[in-house]
């Protein structure tokens, strides 16, 4: 990072993120207030600063229950849109009735995410009913009624 004054510390902070943002980098999400802050060797109230910025600035909006992301991304929270995609897969016969699902461990390699969040996505499917866990086996696609 450039040598600043601590004063103008998160503004700089900022800025970078905003050049990231504009370059396409982040197209996941913003990293974690703890992970800039490694980054960047400053204190989370920095990149809170830094990051309260941007959200002034309209380049990123905090939701809740998730965290900061993109302005103009989309609102649905990263298990919503797992639980949608493996929905997808079901009506489309990609995923028959049936069939096992991936293990929690394979979704979240595959979709770049924790286990909770693959977990809460595949506890979404279970109580729509379109998918049953069958304990110490898997979750399988359940029959239609």
């Amino acid at each position: 990072m450039p040598s600043v004054s601590p004063r103008g510390t998160f503004q700089v902070i900022a800025q970078v993120l905003r050049e990231r943002i504009a370059a396409g980098t982040y197209e996941e999400g913003l990293p974690s207030e703890a992970e800039i802050g490694r980054e960047f060797g400053v204190a989370r109230t920095t990149v809170r600063r830094a990051l309260r910025a941007l959200e002034e600035a309209g380049d990123v909006k905090a939701v809740a229950g998730i965290g900061r992301m993109l302005a103009g991304g989309s609102d649905a929270a990263p298990y919503e849109r797992i639980a949608n995609d493996l929905l997808n897969q079901i009506h489309s016969g990609a995923l028959p009735a049936g069939s096992k699902l991936p293990s929690e461990a394979q979704l979240a390699e595959l979709y770049a995410v924790a286990r909770g969040t693959v977990r809460r996505a595949v506890r979404e499917l279970e109580t729509s009913g379109h998918v049953e866990a069958r304990h110490g086996v898997g979750r399988f696609v359940s029959s239609p009624s």
